[in-house]
């Protein structure tokens, strides 16, 4: 099975830890580090390592950061073949991160703005994942109709929704949801979209056949199923999100049922969230297994 991953790419620039910012002032961090971020660009990074065959599509600039990301993207195994180099700069994120693991970004989308405008050729693919369609502009419009002609050449379907700095929310999600297998999103997220109050009643407005909903330290919950989280010490949550969907897809796509994919992408972004920046803890397919041995996930409320 071959996946196409559509989606940004970004290079993450990461200061930690940040507890606070002092205007005209200056603060002492630890650590600063560079990462492949991008919702797309984490996600297949992450299908790669797990040995998927993965192809990613989404756009970079012409410049010394764009060439670093398809340098890594290529030796983890992506296909990054659909990955234009445009004359606007790499899309790049500054992420501050706290003791915690919470961070706040600030984003440059560059080169996203003039990303995958059109719907590409899916011949020889067997699943489409769209990464986030509030991350590259085209993708507000175009995700239906990737979807949708995904569905009609025998693809299987997912999407990973992210957070919408436009506001935008259901009017880009919900007319893609009927071409969609398993919808990833966070609580936040599928209050927004469904425009309910709390996530039990988002729930039942999203039409998606399967859906994921990403608690972080509380786990996730599948189609109305709890799966719990893995106990750890986060340093860094960026990315986790997009580890998780890459290693579900992983074990999903392998023949694992919805139940053992969350748990085994739990396990992953467990793992990346103990690490700086998105991809630094992701592992292959059996070290993630043999990670899982001997550990118990927390039995966190579901509340």
């Amino acid at each position: 099975m071959k996946l196409l991953v559509v989606g940004n790419l970004v290079l993450d620039l990461l200061a930690w830890p940040v507890e606070s910012i002092h205007w005209d002032g200056t603060v002492w961090v630890e650590q600063f580090t560079r990462s492949v971020g991008g919702n797309g660009a984490n996600t297949s990074y992450t299908l790669a390592k797990m040995g998927a065959s993965v192809a990613l599509a989404g756009a970079v600039g012409r410049d010394e950061e764009g060439s670093q990301l398809i340098d890594i993207l290529t030796q983890a195994g992506v296909d990054v073949s659909r990955v234009k180099r445009l004359a606007l700069p790499t899309p790049t994120t500054m992420a501050l991160v706290k003791k915690s693991g919470s961070r706040a970004f600030v984003h440059r989308p560059g080169a996203s703005r003039e990303s995958l405008g059109k719907v590409i050729a899916m011949n020889g693919f067997s699943h489409l994942h769209v990464a986030n369609p509030f991350g590259v502009v085209a993708l507000r419009k175009l995700a239906p109709e990737f979807l949708k002609k995904a569905r009609a050449a025998g693809l299987t379907t997912s999407m990973d929704t992210g957070w919408d700095s436009r506001g935008e929310w259901g009017s880009v999600v919900m007319p893609c949801l009927e071409h969609v297998d398993v919808l990833f999103l966070n609580e936040d997220e599928a209050k927004r979209i469904a425009g309910a109050s709390n996530w039990k009643a988002a729930l039942k407005q999203l039409p998606a056949q399967h859906v994921v909903m990403k608690r972080g330290k509380r786990g996730v919950i599948v189609d109305g199923e709890h799966v719990a989280a893995f106990e750890v010490n986060a340093m860094d949550t960026t990315g986790a999100g997009d580890v998780f969907a890459g290693a579900f897809l992983a074990a999903w796509t392998r023949g694992y049922s919805l139940r053992d994919s969350a748990e085994f992408g739990n396990a992953a972004a467990a793992m990346s969230v103990e690490k700086l920046g998105s991809i630094a803890g992701v592992k292959n397919f059996k070290q993630t297994l043999r990670w899982m041995k001997g550990r118990n996930p927390s039995s966190s409320p579901q509340a």
